[in-house]
C-alpha cells in the first residue's frame, strides 16, 4: 500500500518496547487499522496527546508489507472529544460503542457508514444529557449497518406474524413464546420494547436522538447489550463498567 491517509478515530492503544505505542483506528478509507506510533510515550514525542482513546483525526502512515501493523506518520487532531474523558457516564457509554465497533469488524474491512455513525455518535455523546440514549441510537444503526438487523414483524422461529403475547429478541429477531423457550438463549422484550426499536430504526439520526424513551431507555440498552455480546460471543468488557457507574451515579442531571 505505501503510503496511505486517512480521517480515523482512534479506538485503543497499548504500549510497546520502551517508549512506543501500538495504536488502533477505525478510519473511513480502511476500516480497522492498527500501527506502530514510534517514541509517542516521551515526554517531548511529536504525537503530544494526540492519540487520546476517542480523539478524530487525520492519520498519515506507511504500510511496509511486512508487518501486520503499519507505521504511523502524523496523526493530526480535528476533534479531541476531550469530553467524554472526564464524564464517567459518558466515557462508559464511548467504551461501550467503541468496543462494539472494534470487536464486531474485521481489520480492513471498509464500512464508511459505520464510520460516520461512529463519528455522529461521539459528537452527540459530547453534548448529551443522557448519554445512554446515545449508545442506543448508535446500536440500533450499527446492527442495521452490519447486516444484522433483527427481524421485527414475524417471529424468527416459526414464522409467526407479529404481535404475539410475551415476545423476545433473539439473534436473528423477536420470538414467540415457544420459540424463545426452545431457542433458550432470547431475551424478553416488552410490546412498547419493540415498537421503539421499529421507531428508531426507522427515523433519521436526529429524530432518534430527540425521540423521548422514558422507561424503555434501560430496557433497550440492556437488550442491545445482550444482542451485541452475542454477536461477539462473550459479554462486553465495558459493560460491567456502564452498569457500575449507573450503580455509584444514580440520577445526576437524570442520567440512570
Amino acid at each position: 500500500m505505501g503510503l496511505g491517509r486517512s480521517a480515523a478515530v482512534v479506538i485503543g492503544s497499548f504500549p510497546i518496547g520502551e517508549s512506543d505505542l501500538v495504536v488502533s483506528f477505525y478510519s473511513r478509507e480502511h476500516g480497522k487499522i492498527r500501527g506502530v506510533a514510534k517514541a509517542a510515550r516521551r515526554a517531548r514525542s511529536r504525537f503530544g496527546g494526540a492519540l487520546e482513546l476517542f480523539t478524530l483525526g487525520e492519520l498519515v502512515f506507511f504500510d511496509t508489507g511486512r508487518s501486520d501493523l503499519l507505521r504511523i506518520d502524523h496523526f493530526d487532531i480535528v476533534r479531541p472529544f476531550g469530553g467524554l474523558r472526564e464524564d464517567l457516564e459518558a466515557l462508559g457509554q464511548a467504551a461501550w460503542i467503541v468496543e462494539c465497533v472494534t470487536r464486531l469488524t474485521a481489520d480492513h474491512d471498509r464500512h464508511v457508514a459505520l464510520y460516520a455513525l461512529l463519528v455522529r455518535s461521539l459528537r452527540a455523546l459530547e453534548t448529551a444529557d443522557r448519554p445512554v440514549h446515545v449508545a442506543v441510537c448508535f446500536g440500533v444503526r450499527c446492527l442495521e449497518v452490519l447486516g444484522h438487523r433483527p427481524r421485527l414483524d414475524v417471529c424468527g422461529g416459526c414464522g409467526r406474524a407479529y404481535p404475539f403475547a410475551r415476545p423476545a429478541l433473539g439473534a436473528g429477531g423477536v420470538l414467540c413464546e415457544r420459540c424463545a423457550r426452545e431457542a433458550g438463549d432470547a431475551t424478553p422484550i416488552s410490546p412498547g420494547g419493540v415498537a421503539a426499536l421499529e421507531r428508531l430504526r426507522a427515523t433519521s439520526w436526529e429524530e432518534a436522538l430527540a425521540s423521548p424513551l422514558g422507561r424503555l431507555e434501560g430496557e433497550l440498552a440492556a437488550l442491545l447489550e445482550a444482542h451485541m455480546s452475542g454477536l461477539i460471543g462473550q459479554p462486553t468488557r465495558t459493560g460491567r463498567f456502564v452498569r457500575e457507574v449507573r450503580r455509584l451515579s444514580p440520577a445526576p442531571g437524570g442520567r440512570p
